[in-house]
């Protein structure tokens, strides 16, 4: 049995049948929706199933989600979970002896913090004892003091407080969420902020400065994106 055809409603002949869209047409009514011109396989674009030349063809937009006060409540209920499931773990794991930590960027940035702590410790304790060294020199034959090797002038080779910074070459970037700060060496934003003369420290956190307010410091890599 012959079908219709999906425009004219009429019976499609094996000689003038147009198969297309998953419907059938006679080779004349297979015809753009909007301006009606005669349409074959290489020149149509099909709509939700209906044939339009390219110059009719529907755009299709995309859709912004707004920040509803719905969508901030779920943003910032999913943000406490994350700091709840946290605390929870360390005070179950709290005086359990010795366990496996997992190296998060929180703790790898701990551990760096710790790292230069103690390397600015121990250059001021090298010069407190350079300098009591050169007070404390012993005097030659002639009455004169005698100058011992002095350390001080010989330049020490430059030990960077923090963490090798891997520049982001002038990209700029845009905050997706909020942040506080959670540390004095951090720098809060707000969603949409951009971010400017960013550094990256390790895989979980950068370094850069907020246009908005002029503040720079230590952001979460994964709270802004590249533009």
């Amino acid at each position: 049995m012959n079908p219709l055809c999906s425009r004219c409603d009429k019976i499609v002949y094996p000689t003038e049948k147009v198969n297309c869209l998953d419907k059938y047409w006679h080779k004349g009514c297979f015809s753009c929706e909007v301006c009606k011109m005669t349409l074959n396989m290489k020149n149509y674009k099909g709509f939700d199933k209906k044939p339009y030349c390219s110059q009719h063809y529907p755009k299709t937009s995309f859709t912004i989600v707004a920040d509803t006060p719905e969508n901030l409540r779920l943003k910032q209920q999913s943000k406490m979970q994350s700091h709840v499931l946290y605390k929870e773990d360390f005070e179950r794991n709290k005086g359990k002896g010795f366990c496996v930590v997992a190296d998060t960027p929180e703790l790898q940035r701990v551990k760096k913090t710790q790292d230069q702590i103690s390397n600015i410790k121990y250059h001021e304790d090298f010069e407190k004892k350079s300098q009591m060294g050169g007070e404390d020199s012993p005097t030659n034959a002639f009455g004169n003091q005698a100058h011992s090797p002095s350390y001080n002038n010989v330049p020490e080779p430059a030990h960077s407080a923090a963490a090798p910074l891997l520049s982001s070459g002038g990209k700029r970037y845009r905050a997706v969420y909020d942040y506080a700060a959670a540390d004095e060496d951090e720098v809060s934003f707000a969603d949409g902020d951009f971010i400017v003369d960013v550094q990256q420290i390790d895989e979980g956190w950068m370094f850069g400065r907020v246009e908005r307010t002029g503040q720079q410091g230590m952001l979460p890599a994964n709270y802004i994106e590249t533009i």
